[in-house]
């Protein structure tokens, strides 16, 4: 028994010691693989070693050549080298909409994240000649930034001599040189500063601007104002750029990035602040302080008689309710001057991206005393004016109403970003103290709602048109999502915010109740409901079908796409059933096999109009979920219709969907109630019309 024991053991033995043999040999392939693949990714990173072209010899990470590995720097600070020269393109916005030009690298330093550059057009060896492209701060857009770095030299020509201190007068060379560019009847003169922030006044009715350019501040630009011949130098320097937001992306979204005085990047918090109005008084709270004081005097000594706390009481309250009354004028009034105080320190912290600033003289010059009215909506009138210039422009001029000035902060702040062809352009506004403006460029055509419905029996759009207008909108929404550094969600897509200009081009407009949220942000959070009834999309009552999100502008994007099809309203405010749904209509008949009804249209129209139906079918579905992208949108408007496939049933209430639409937490019978918040907070930010 003793030698089997043993046997046993011995065996038992053996195999623990083969187990961990196998076990530490498992574990030694572990560990050359990972020191492989260490070792194989320390040799991809060493292999990308510094470029060079002409004078610029140490491109490195971010930069990269095109001709460099696709693993070494980063594809969005590309260069290319063209006759032994290192050119970077930049992108710019232009009237017509986009463009891009390649401009001479000068220098990089990588000890503070700069890169200066030169405009081709410049020649060393002719101080007479200007740069090939006019460029200013709000013109381009990159992944560099630029602002603080550089001075802004507008080069201007004019019919007669300027007698005034921003005007300093040149012939960039001499008397006899003369710039290729301006006739030699004219006088040439140079600004210095940002174009956008010069007034009405200050431009003289005989000039022009011929040219835009930036100059580096650490260049011979500081030298201007003493000597003409150094604008050419100054010219020549170039302008800078800096990527040190390439290591910013360790920061918070609540914090902003910064370079200090030893060129580090770090992160601190942002700067940035959400307008409210800082006081807010209601009638408990000044009844809670009358009463706080008549508590203080029942705590009197009893031995007080009765005949002097009667009229210390009443003496009490008289000049209490005077205190209160005084604070509350004290405080209205300071709310008001703190409104005016928000929206300046708004304009000042933004001056980056704001458009001209007029004065309250002349906007009223420019509307002719508002002569011409436009039209009139919830946040203000809207009246047609003429720039010095000629051009003409509407002039939007915001209602007392919105007496936290929030409406018109969110208008600047977002059209001041957005340089888009379908999206209205910003020329400049109006800030002194209760009077405020915004001038837009003027649309002959008017809005889309004079066309979208039947009741309109004189104006008539064809298949096409319709068609076209619909991607331009498609494409404006779609820029506002995810073209711009900041999302940006509209809330309020509906025929009378898209505006016609002379060609027809549609324009996406008023974003009076607009918000920006971070690109990252895919459920965003809202303090009530905004936009108009019929076009607001489901989720922004029923909270428990989905959370809010740039999918709300893909719904009213679907019923605006209906209307223009159906030529009719989509549902009607007054309307208790949901039988009288127009959508829901269509769709029965698209299901059925029917022919879409189009007066007087050809074949190809027809097939067109049940596109753009069955897209809007799409973006009106209940569950956000369901809902597609506005990129997704424009790709099916441009798409194969053969490709498209009929989407599920839209539903006007959510207790109409089947419920294991709904989710499984999902009670159809709750379903049928706004929550409590929406409810109560859709007073404010709801339109009717």
């Amino acid at each position: 028994v003793q030698y089997k024991r043993k046997t046993k053991e011995d065996s038992s033995l053996i195999m623990l010691r083969r187990g961990l043999l196998f076990a530490g040999s498992k574990a030694l392939v572990v560990l050359l693989i990972v020191f492989s693949l260490i070792t194989c990714k320390a040799q991809q990173n060493n292999s990308c070693y510094p470029s060079s072209c002409g004078n610029i010899r140490n491109i490195s990470y971010p930069f990269r050549l095109n001709s460099d590995p696709s693993n070494c720097g980063d594809s969005s600070y590309e260069l290319t080298c063209e006759n032994n020269r290192t050119m970077l393109n930049i992108s710019y916005w232009t009237r017509s909409g986009s463009g891009s030009g390649s401009y001479l690298v000068e220098a990089i330093n990588y000890d503070n994240f700069t890169i200066r550059v030169v405009d081709p057009g410049l020649d060393k060896d002719n101080c007479s000649s200007l740069p090939l492209h006019s460029l200013s701060f709000y013109d381009f857009y990159t992944s560099l930034q630029y602002r603080k770095l550089n001075t802004a030299v507008i080069v201007t020509s004019c019919a007669a001599p300027v007698n005034s201190a921003l005007y300093i007068d040149t012939n960039f060379c001499n008397s006899s040189s003369v710039s290729n560019s301006l006739m030699q009847d004219h006088y040439s003169y140079v600004v210095i500063g940002d174009p956008m922030m010069l007034t009405v006044s200050d431009v003289e009715d005989s000039c022009s601007i011929d040219v835009v350019a930036l100059a580096s501040s650490r260049g011979p630009i500081n030298d201007l104002r003493n000597s003409s011949t150094s604008i050419h130098d100054a010219l020549l320097y170039g302008f800078e750029l800096t990527w040190f937001g390439v290591y910013c992306t360790k920061c918070k979204t609540y914090e902003e990035c910064y370079v200090d005085k030893n060129y580090n990047v770090g992160c601190r918090r942002s700067s940035c602040t959400v307008f409210k109005p800082p006081f807010k008084i209601s009638l408990s709270c000044l009844f809670r302080v009358l009463k706080e004081n008549a508590v203080e005097v029942r705590h009197i000594s009893r031995e007080i008689s009765s005949k002097i706390i009667g009229p210390i009481l009443a003496a009490r309250f008289f000049f209490g309710f005077l205190g209160v009354s005084a604070l509350l004028v004290y405080k209205l009034r300071r709310r008001h001057l703190s409104m005016y105080g928000s929206i300046e320190d708004f304009l000042q912290n933004h001056n980056d991206l704001m458009p001209i600033r007029y004065g309250y003289p002349d906007i009223k010059k420019m509307t002719n005393n508002f002569k011409d009215k436009l039209g009139e909506g919830g946040y203000g009138s809207v009246y047609k004016g003429k720039l010095r210039s000629g051009g003409l422009v509407a002039i939007k001029i915001l209602g007392k109403s919105s007496a936290n000035g929030q409406d018109f902060i969110n208008e600047v702040a977002t059209i001041g970003r957005i340089h888009h062809v379908n999206v209205v352009r910003l020329i400049g506004f109006c800030a002194e103290r209760s009077k405020r403006a915004l001038v837009f460029d003027f649309m002959p055509n008017g809005s889309l709602e004079k066309y979208a419905f039947s009741r309109e029996g004189n104006i008539s759009m064809s298949c096409e048109q319709m068609y076209e207008i619909s991607l331009g909108v498609a494409r404006g929404i779609d820029y506002l999502h995810r073209g711009c550094d900041m999302q940006i969600l509209h809330f309020d897509i509906k025929p009378h915010n898209i505006l016609l200009d002379e060609n027809f081009t549609p324009k996406v407009s008023d974003f009076g109740l607009a918000k920006l949220y971070s690109t990252d942000d895919s459920i965003v959070s809202l303090t009530a409901a905004r936009g108009t009834i019929g076009y607001m999309a489901p989720e922004l009552f029923y909270k428990n079908i989905g959370g809010v999100s740039y999918k709300a502008d893909v719904y009213s994007f679907g019923m605006l796409l209906m209307e223009m099809t159906g030529k009719k309203k989509t549902l009607n405010a007054r309307t208790d059933h949901s039988s009288e749904y127009f959508p829901s209509c269509v769709y029965d008949q698209l299901s059925e096999g029917k022919i879409v009804e189009v007066v007087d249209a050809s074949e190809e129209e027809r097939e067109m109009v049940k596109k753009m139906i069955i897209i809007a079918l799409w973006c009106i579905q209940m569950k956000p979920s369901d809902r597609p992208s506005m990129t997704k949108v424009v790709e099916m408007l441009e798409g194969n219709d053969e490709l498209l496939q009929m989407p599920p049933k839209p539903f006007l209430y959510p207790q109409e969907m089947p419920s294991e639409d709904l989710g499984a937490n999902t009670d159809p019978e709750e379903s049928m109630i706004p929550t409590d918040d929406s409810t109560n907070s859709i007073t404010s930010d709801i339109n009717t019309n």
